[in-house]
C-alpha cells in the first residue's frame, strides 16, 4: 500500500506533485492547519504530515497520529510542533534549514537601502500629493562600513551583497576563523570596534541567552553617531527602549525592523518614530523562498517514506534502525560531549578532532560526528540539527577530522572531542557504561567520572584545600542542591577541576558567589538536553 500523506497547510502545487509522482497518496487541504478538531479527527489515517505553520502539532495530535511516521516542516521554525513528544512515539521532525537564507539577506539589504534614502517616509508624503524634495536627504551605501554582527549562512550571503555595493564590511562572530573572514572578503574583529566603526549595523544570529540583548543600552552608546541599525533575524537581540531614545536624541540616524521582541506587533515604541522602517516578518516572505521550501520538504518526506533516507532530521541522526538500537547512548554521548565544549567557547574553532577508540570506533563514525559537531554548534545556535552542523561547521572553516584507535586502557571504548580555537585547545573524553548511560571520563586531561544531568557546573582552580567546602556552602547558601560531584587534578598543588550536576540551574547571584570567592579560575553552568 502506498504511504499516505496529508499537507494540511498552504504549499505549492509542484510540491504536491512530487508526492503524486512518486506514488505516495497524498491528501492537500490547507484548512484543516486551521481546525485542529479537523487535524486530530483525520490525523490517524495518515504517514506524513507537511505542514507550514498554521497547523499546531501538539501533543494531543501526536497521541492520536496512529500510523505517522514523519512530520515535515515547509521553513526552519519548528515551535508548532511538540518535538519531545514526536520524539518518544518515534516520528521523525524535518525541517528545511537553508531554503530561505537569500530571500531573509535580501530582505535585509532591501531595508537597509529603505533606510539609507527614507523610501518609505517619502513614498507616503509623494502619495499625499506632497512634493517635498529638500526633506529627504540621504546616504550612499558605497564606501561606508556595515558592520555584521553573525556571518553565518544568511549573514555571508549579506556580506557579499554588501560588498557588491562597494561597502566596506566588518563582521563580528565569536566562530568566524580568520581564513574563513578572508574567503568571504570581510574583517574579522571584536563587537566594540564593529560598534566603533559601523555606518550600518545588521544582525544575523539566532536568538540565544549569548545573544539575547546583544545591542543592549551600554552597546548601543558605544555606536557610531549616525549609523542605522537593521535587524531582520530575531526580536530580542536590540534593546528597543534603548534603541528609541537614541533615536529620539539624533544619535542613531535610523532603524529598519522586520522583527519584534513581542510579536505579532500591533504595538511598538518604534513604530511612527522619524527614519524608522518596520515590515511584519517578511524576511521569508518571497514567492521563490516558499517554493524552495515546499519542493525541498516534498523531497524530504518522500525519500524517507520510499526508502528510508533521513535529511535534515531534528530528532535523529541519519542511521539504520539496527545501528540506532547500539548506537543511541552513544549518540547521545558525543552530543553531549560537543555541547560541554560548546559552551565553554567563546572565540572562533579552527578544527574539531573526534578520537574514537575500541568498540566505538566500529559505529556509523559519520553519525557519531555530525552529533558531536551539532552539540557543539548548538551553544550558539538553536536550529542547528546533526545534518545542517557540518555544512555549517564547513562553511565557517573549521577543519573535521576522525581518528579511530585499537581499545587502549580499561574501558571497551570512548570517544575524545579535542578542539583547537584561536587561543586554546580544549579537550573531553566521555564513554558509555552497562547501564546504557554515558559519562564524562577526561576533561584536559585529567581523569574523572562524572554522571550527565540537566544542570551542572564546571570550575577549575589550583590544587589547593578549601575548595570543596567553598563550592558546597555557597551553593548551599543560595538554596541549590548538589546531585552528584566529581573532582579532578593533574597532582599536588596542579590544575584542578570540579563538575556538580545540580537539581537546579544556578542563578547570577550564586555564581557571583563563588566567584567572588576569588578561589575558581573559571565558574561555568552548563545544561544538557535529554539527559
Amino acid at each position: 500500500m502506498a504511504p499516505k500523506v496529508l499537507i494540511s497547510d498552504s504549499l505549492s502545487d509542484a510540491a504536491v506533485q512530487i508526492f503524486k509522482d512518486r506514488g505516495i497518496d497524498v491528501t492537500f487541504d490547507p484548512s484543516i492547519g486551521k481546525d485542529k478538531d479537523k487535524l486530530l479527527a483525520v490525523i490517524g489515517e495518515y504517514d506524513g504530515l507537511a505542514i507550514r505553520s498554521a497547523s499546531k502539532v501538539t501533543e494531543k495530535i501526536i497521541a492520536a497520529a496512529t500510523n505517522l511516521k514523519v512530520i515535515g516542516r515547509a521553513g526552519i521554525g519548528v515551535d508548532n510542533v511538540d518535538i519531545p513528544e514526536a520524539s518518544k512515539k518515534g516520528i521523525i521532525v524535518m525541517n528545511t534549514p537553508f531554503g530561505n537564507s537569500i530571500t531573509t539577506a535580501e530582505h535585509a539589504i532591501a531595508m537597509m537601502f529603505a533606510v539609507a534614502r527614507q523610501i518609505p517616509e517619502a513614498n507616503a508624503s509623494t502619495h499625499a500629493g506632497k512634493w517635498e524634495k529638500s526633506r529627504f536627504m540621504g546616504v550612499e551605501l558605497t564606501g561606508k562600513t556595515l558592520g555584521v554582527i553573525g556571518a553565518g549562512n544568511i549573514g555571508a550571503i549579506v556580506c557579499a551583497r554588501a560588498l557588491g555595493l562597494k561597502m566596506k564590511v566588518v563582521a563580528y562572530d565569536p566562530f568566524l576563523s580568520e581564513e574563513r573572514a578572508t574567503q568571504i572578503g570581510v574583517t574579522k574583529v571584536e563587537l566594540d570596534e564593529l560598534l566603533d566603526r559601523a555606518d550600518f549595523i545588521t544582525l544575523h544570529v539566532p536568538y540565544t541567552e549569548k545573544t539575547a540583548n546583544i545591542l543592549s543600552a551600554e552597546n548601543l552608546a558605544k555606536t557610531k553617531k549616525g549609523v542605522r541599525i537593521i535587524n531582520c533575524a530575531r526580536g530580542g537581540l536590540v534593546d528597543e527602549a534603548a534603541l528609541v531614545a537614541l533615536i529620539t536624541s539624533g544619535h542613531v540616524a535610523g532603524a529598519a525592523f522586520d522583527v519584534f521582541a513581542e510579536e505579532p506587533a500591533t504595538e511598538n515604541p518604534l513604530f511612527n518614530l522619524p527614519n524608522v522602517v518596520v515590515t511584519p516578518h517578511l524576511g521569508a516572505a518571497t514567492t521563490e523562498a516558499q517554493e524552495n521550501v515546499a519542493l525541498q520538504v516534498a523531497e524530504q518526506m518522500a525519500d524517507y517514506l520510499l526508502t528510508g533516507a533521513v535529511t535534515n532530521a531534528l530528532n535523529m541522526p541519519s542511521v539504520t534502525a539496527e545501528e540506532a538500537r547500539i548506537m543511541g547512548p552513544w549518540l547521545k554521548l558525543a552530543e553531549h560531549l560537543g555541547a560541554f565544549v560548546g559552551q565553554l567557547t567563546e572565540e572562533a574553532i579552527q578544527s574539531i578532532e573526534v578520537v574514537y577508540n575500541g568498540i566505538a570506533k566500529d559505529m556509523n563514525l559519520k553519525a557519531l560526528n555530525c552529533a558531536a559537531i551539532a552539540g557543539i554548534m548548538k551553544a550558539t545556535n538553536p536550529d542547528v540539527n546533526m545534518v545542517s552542523a557540518p555544512i555549517i561547521a564547513k562553511d565557517r572553516g573549521i577543519e573535521i577530522s576522525t581518528t579511530t584507535q585499537d581499545k587502549t586502557g580499561v574501558f571497551d571504548g570512548y570517544i575524545r572531542l579535542v578542539v583547537v580555537t584561536d587561543e586554546r585547545t580544549r579537550s573531553i573524553a566521555g564513554t558509555v557504561f552497562s547501564d546504557g548511560k554515558p559519562r564524562f571520563i577526561q576533561i584536559k586531561g585529567i581523569n574523572i567520572d562524572a554522571e550527565i544531568g540537566a544542570h551542572m557546573l564546571y570550575t577549575t582552580n589550583r590544587d589547593v584545600p578549601g575548595v570543596i567546602g567553598a563550592l558546597g556552602r555557597t551553593l548551599g547558601e543560595h538554596g541549590v542542591n548538589i546531585a552528584n560531584f566529581t573532582l579532578g587534578r593533574s597532582g599536588r598543588d596542579g590544575d584542578a577541576i570540579a563538575l556538580l550536576y545540580l537539581d537546579e540551574a544556578p542563578d547570577g547571584a550564586a555564581l557571583a558567589a563563588l566567584r567572588a570567592t576569588g578561589v575558581f579560575q573559571q565558574v561555568r553552568p552548563l545544561q544538557f538536553d535529554a539527559v
